[in-house]
């Protein structure tokens, strides 16, 4: 049987762009014949499927799924919403949700997890991309648990149940009715979806994002020229304003309009007679963070000397 070498593997990955493991096993398999093993990698709908790795997947879907006190959020990418909107990518979205709930948040643990093909994310997302001509990509994973209470889960602007491109995650922490606390978590869910806070609780907001904040209040504080000691005050109330925007317990509840979430939260709790504390959220947006390509179809022309 023929050697494989790494200098083979790295001359078969450069002309396919195939994944390194792959190329080995494609060798494996064809003892070595450079030539072979392309058309192996070719069989399988490797090496069509990862040229296709570089092109932009900013498009997709945000899914949920739900398992006991326990929830998961997944972002699974496509190069367009007219993928997004197949019914077998929407199908496979669902199915990665699913598994998502026991990965605990970790990526790598959902990449290699086992789905009803008995392929792993990673190798089902690359026959997808082999069938459907379009890079895919499984973006990221989020995961909230409760010891007892309910994950309440919610998909602003669905296009199926449970799919769409914005998903949050409410974990509540209660001995309380379940039917109840999961009406309250969508609410809420309804709320940060609009309003995208930054933090649960003034304690968990980044120091270096308040540290920010004050040093541009200050500045604007002393262009009015007032004493320090009013400065002083006008920064300390310009933050409490930027509490209450951008922390989730203090912000005014959209649904109301009148107490903040907080509030809302500890009101409900009255009512049903029990403890409830909100100890986490996560929301999702679709293709949050990714740079988008500005086609500029007039320089490709002029490029090519069109007119």
């Amino acid at each position: 049987m023929a050697q494989i070498t790494a200098a083979l593997v790295k001359e078969l990955r450069d002309k396919t762009s195939a994944g390194m493991m792959d190329c080995k096993k494609a060798l494996t398999e064809t003892n070595g014949d450079i030539e072979a093993a392309i058309d192996w990698l070719r069989k399988k709908g490797i090496a069509k499927a990862t040229k296709k790795s570089g092109r932009l997947a900013s498009e997709g879907l945000v899914a949920f799924a739900t398992d006991g006190t326990t929830g998961a959020l997944v972002e699974v990418n496509s190069e367009t919403d007219f993928v997004a909107r197949n019914d077998e990518f929407q199908t496979a979205v669902r199915e990665i949700a699913s598994l998502a709930v026991k990965a605990g948040g970790n990526i790598d643990t959902l990449a290699a997890s086992t789905t009803a093909s008995g392929a792993s994310v990673s190798e089902f997302l690359t026959s997808m991309i082999a069938k459907i001509g379009e890079n895919m990509s499984l973006r990221r994973t989020e995961s909230l648990s409760v010891s007892n209470g309910v994950v309440a889960a919610y998909i602003h602007g669905a296009i199926e149940d449970g799919l769409g491109k914005i998903g949050v995650l409410i974990a509540l922490e209660s001995s309380g009715d379940k039917e109840a606390l999961n009406a309250l978590g969508k609410k809420i869910a309804m709320h940060v979806a609009a309003t995208s806070p930054l933090a649960l609780n003034v304690e968990d907001l980044d120091p270096a994002t308040v540290e920010r904040e004050r040093m541009v209040l200050s500045e604007q504080a002393r262009a009015s020229g007032k004493p320090d000691n009013i400065i002083e005050k006008m920064v300390e109330g310009r933050i409490r304003k930027f509490y209450e925007e951008s922390v989730l317990l203090n912000q005014v509840f959209v649904m109301d309009g009148d107490r903040s979430v907080g509030k809302v939260i500890e009101d409900e709790a009255k009512a049903l007679g029990v403890e409830i504390k909100m100890t986490a959220f996560v929301r999702m947006g679709l293709g949050e963070g990714i740079e988008k390509k500005e086609e500029d179809f007039a320089a490709e022309v002029a490029a090519m000397g069109g007119a």
